[in-house]
């Protein structure tokens, strides 16, 4: 007599039954994005590969609007405003990546952002008149050595928030961080003695970066005599750079806003962010005549193809040089 084999459920399987169970029974209580993805699931059919691509594209943008360091356990995505999705794209843009990656995940906003307002858990969408012109990939803005020790001057070094800011600036440009590397730097990152950094970039792949007497400088004031006063009793962190009033590390926002501040205080019009400060390292070490490979090594580029955009810009400014000094220029 034949036997009928029953087929076995997977594991994977009976957990996303209980996800499923755990939603149905209070679906306030989950993340937007969790709801979303598992509609995407539900209802669209879509493989495990594509469920969490939509997932980190989507991650991305919460980790912009917060920071990496932020503990709150609710995303604020459903509050995103058009100006921050704006903002965000256009970030995207100045780092480099690929038009196709950056379409990719604004299509993954939009659809995450439909979804919530068929469910009536936002009232608008934020992507609705998105720009992408912002997004194409352009030479970045980079600020020349004036620019940069301009800019560098302005925090005031007679007070606490002056010294700190001064060291954040200095950092960035010492090291080509970026910004979500700034913000999540640990103390034990640090070794000041033998001038290095060790820093995490994307997929946590780790670099280690020297960096000059100057930002050593910067940074050791800072933490010896301005960080201790920044911690609130009870609360502890080992991020090295604190918000003043709360004594948590600082947010993307906050070192945008920052270096906007300080760009302005400069009279310095060109529009800048945290990255401006890495790609203005990158470029100044290949005028110098750095090793393009040794300057892919401490931004910590993957391919070779996207440290080379700064040979573009050394060349737009060659010409820049030859335009204005030549006598046929």
């Amino acid at each position: 007599m034949a036997t009928t084999t029953r087929p076995k459920r997977s594991r994977r399987t009976l957990a996303s039954l209980a996800d499923d169970a755990q939603l149905l029974r209070d679906p306030r209580a989950a993340r937007p994005l969790d709801l979303y993805v598992n509609y995407l699931r539900l209802e669209r059919g879509l493989a495990r590969n594509s469920l969490e691509a939509y997932r980190r594209d989507i991650e991305k943008f919460e980790n912009y609007l917060l920071g990496s360091n932020s503990t709150r356990p609710h995303p604020r995505t459903v509050h995103a405003t058009p100006r921050e999705v704006q903002q965000f794209i256009r970030e995207l843009g100045e780092t480099g990546l690929e038009r196709s990656s950056v379409v990719r995940i604004v299509s993954g906003l939009r659809g995450f952002y439909k979804y919530l307002l068929t469910e009536r858990i936002i009232l608008s969408d934020p992507t609705e008149n998105l720009d992408l012109k912002s997004a194409r990939r352009k030479l970045p803005d980079v600020l020349s050595i004036e620019e940069i020790g301009s800019i560098l001057s302005q925090p005031d070094a007679t007070t606490l928030k002056g010294i700190r800011d001064r060291a954040l600036l200095e950092f960035l440009y010492a090291s080509g961080a970026r910004v979500s590397e700034a913000t999540g730097l640990t103390l034990s990152q640090l070794f000041l003695k033998d001038g290095l950094v060790k820093l995490f970039g994307k997929g946590s792949k780790e670099r280690v970066v020297p960096m000059g007497s100057i930002a050593r400088a910067a940074l050791d004031t800072y933490l010896s005599k301005v960080r201790p006063l920044f911690l609130r009793s009870g609360r502890r962190t080992d991020a090295v750079f604190l918000n003043q009033e709360r004594g948590t590390a600082l947010s993307r926002m906050s070192v945008w806003n920052l270096v906007r501040e300080y760009a302005h205080a400069a009279k310095v019009e060109k529009h800048l962010s945290p990255h401006t400060f890495r790609h203005s390292f990158a470029t100044h070490l290949i005028e110098g005549g750095a090793d393009l490979r040794m300057v892919q090594e401490m931004l910590g580029h993957a391919d070779i193809s996207t440290t080379e955009i700064y040979t573009h810009v050394d060349r737009a400014y060659l010409q820049e040089v030859h335009r204005t000094f030549h006598p046929r220029g």
